[in-house]
C-alpha cells in the first residue's frame, strides 16, 4: 500500500525553501541564488524544468520523468517564493474549484 503521507515531503520542501531563500547567502544556497536573481531567473528555470518534464513524458521515460518532475515541482516552489506567494493561497484556489469542471473552469477564465 502506498504511504498517504508522501505529500508531508512537499511541505518540508516548502519549509527548507522559506528558510534558504532570505536566510542563506546565495554563495551558499541554490534557493537563495535563485531568489536573489529575481522572479524572471525563477520563472525562466521553471519553464526550463516543465520543458524537460514534457520531454521525458513523451518519450516515456519514467526515471526521467520522475527525476524532472521533482525539479519541476522544487522550480515552482522556488518562483513561488520570489513571488512572496503561500502555498495556502493556491490550497485556497484549488479548493474554490473543486467541485467544478475542469472544462466550466476553463471557460469562466475565458469570460
Amino acid at each position: 500500500m502506498k504511504d498517504k503521507n508522501q505529500f508531508k515531503t512537499l511541505e518540508i520542501l516548502w519549509n527548507t525553501i522559506e528558510n534558504r531563500a532570505y536566510n542563506s547567502s546565495p554563495k551558499d544556497s541554490y534557493v537563495a541564488f535563485l531568489v536573489s536573481k529575481g522572479v524572471k531567473k525563477c520563472a525562466k528555470k521553471l519553464g526550463e524544468e516543465a520543458i524537460e518534464t514534457c520531454i521525458a513524458s513523451v518519450t516515456k521515460n519514467k526515471e526521467e520523468a520522475i527525476k524532472e518532475s521533482a525539479d519541476l515541482l522544487f522550480h515552482m516552489f522556488v518562483l513561488w517564493k520570489a513571488l512572496e506567494l503561500d502555498p495556502e493561497e493556491i490550497m485556497a484556489e484549488l479548493k474554490k474549484r473543486e467541485n467544478i469542471s475542469g472544462h466550466d473552469e476553463k471557460l469562466n477564465r475565458i469570460k
